[in-house]
């Protein structure tokens, strides 16, 4: 697309000779050579380039919390809201805005006073948990600020980084083994979806070290082939083993994601990207909704390279 763009550019425009002409200037009657006489404007305007919304929508994002890549730790992401902890500058915020504000609310929040609500707090389009340690004044701005349907409750265990230990999608959550029996009824009621107690990889901070939505999902790069078809059939969404922030196995502090958009750490590299938007079927991966010829060739591109890459996962495993 950009080759085919720059050799329209290079095109001289319709009434100028493509070579050097001899221009006359009026009031001297100077003879002066002069380069292409381009009509590059008049170019531009008759291409049809998508908007800025169409580009950036259903593709993975990169971004970073001051000089921190774990975005997951400072921000948390749902199919009916967004949290971001609160920046010393707003670009961090404005990035999650520009993408989301037109679809959910995306909200500055605190817990306990500190900004990592990404792994204090889980929830889903229903409902949003918070632990012990946040205050009454945050609470009531979750609750202000957040739309009616969503349910904020605070929970009582011992185990206050609710992120890491649970990750749910709308229908399924994935817990801690050690959890408390209340907290996985007030899991089950608040968020409404089934509650397993499982390990991923060996890890049991579940929270930490996948990444599921309601239409794919990520595990820890060194879970058995075994394993990922168990988690797949109970999530009963696809699954892929791989990595984010060029090779961190902490899938949860380094990608948010819900149904339709994701964000990434600053230092993931293009094949985790890759690998990312063909398992959350995001950016028209696979070819299946409407993409076209163009979209097609990209999921087929991303289909070689999971393909490519569990092969080597399976290898080193």
């Amino acid at each position: 697309l950009h080759q085919q763009f720059i050799q329209i550019l290079l095109v001289p425009s319709k009434g100028h000779v493509a070579s050097k002409e001899t221009n006359t200037d009026k009031n001297n009657n100077k003879k002066s050579s002069r380069p292409y006489n381009y009509n590059v404007a008049s170019t531009i305007h008759h291409l049809h380039f998508p908007t800025l919304q169409q580009i950036n929508k259903n593709m993975a994002t990169r971004v970073a919390f001051e000089n921190s890549n774990e975005i997951g730790v400072f921000a948390a992401l749902t199919n009916g809201y967004c949290l971001t902890g609160i920046n010393r500058s707003e670009n961090f915020y404005s990035v999650f805005e520009s993408e989301l504000a037109a679809h959910i609310p995306v909200i500055h929040a605190t817990i306990a006073g500190c900004r990592f609500v990404g792994r204090t707090t889980v929830g889903n389009r229903r409902g949003l948990l918070v632990p012990n340690t946040a205050t009454d004044q945050e609470l009531a701005h979750l609750r202000n600020s957040l739309p009616d349907s969503v349910v904020v409750q605070r929970v009582e265990e011992r185990l206050s980084a609710l992120g890491n230990i649970v990750a749910c999608n709308d229908h399924v959550a994935l817990v801690h083994p050690d959890v408390d029996r209340e907290t996985e009824d007030v899991i089950s009621d608040v968020l409404g979806v089934e509650v397993f107690r499982q390990i991923v990889g060996g890890q049991a901070l579940v929270g930490s070290y996948c990444k599921f939505s309601n239409t794919g999902g990520m595990v820890h790069p060194r879970t058995t082939v075994e394993d990922i078809e168990e988690l797949s059939s109970l999530l009963q969404v696809p699954l892929v083993a791989g990595t984010v922030n060029r090779g961190s196995d902490v899938l949860g502090g380094g990608l948010i994601v819900n149904d339709w958009s994701s964000f990434v750490g600053l230092d993931t590299t293009s094949t985790e990207i890759s690998v990312i938007e063909n398992i959350f079927r995001l950016s028209g991966a696979g070819g299946a909704s409407g993409g076209g010829q163009m979209q097609g060739g990209q999921g087929q591109q991303s289909n070689i390279v999971t393909n490519m890459r569990s092969s080597l996962i399976d290898q080193l495993s």
